[in-house]
């Protein structure tokens, strides 16, 4: 028996609707820097900030726990406690003052925060080259690969 017409219509809208929820939930969510709060007034913030900010580029890359020892080294004002220096971090990463990086040896990953350089920014301005889109998975997976030719002595 053939299907009427209102359901095909039915089953392309459940169809499109079911593409549309696919691609809402696939997108990478957007930080959301107005949700974090410095605990402290925002020109308090941005002194912190400041201070931090000059451990980071003295020092280089550092660890959260090393950053709070420099810290504590430096005697911040304000700067109540670890976890606050934390949410202060989390704070200049969302602003985009600090940058965050992760190295992995083995098993355990270090994350480190450095300050963001003028290479930093332009790479984040300038668009990625558009690359072809690919169905699925293929060109992935061993199966699909192309088989390198041994090169013959001549």
């Amino acid at each position: 028996m053939k299907p009427q017409r209102s359901e095909r219509a039915a089953a392309a809208a459940i169809c499109s609707s079911c593409e549309a929820f696919r691609r809402h939930f696939s997108r990478k969510r957007a930080v959301d820097i107005r949700r974090i709060n410095p605990k402290v007034p925002k020109e308090e913030a941005v002194a912190i900030s400041g201070r931090l900010l000059q451990i980071l580029a003295d020092h280089g890359p550092l660890t959260v726990g090393s950053t709070w020892n420099h810290a504590k080294d430096a005697a911040i004002d304000s700067l109540n406690s670890k976890t606050h220096m934390k949410i202060l971090l989390k704070w200049m990463w969302g602003r985009r003052i600090i940058k965050l990086s992760c190295t992995q040896a083995g098993n355990t990953k270090k994350f480190l925060y450095s300050p963001f350089t003028a290479e930093d920014t332009e790479a984040a301005e300038e668009p990625a080259e558009e690359q072809p889109k690919r169905k699925g998975w293929k060109g992935k997976h061993p199966k699909y690969q192309t088989k390198k030719q041994p090169a013959t002595a001549a």
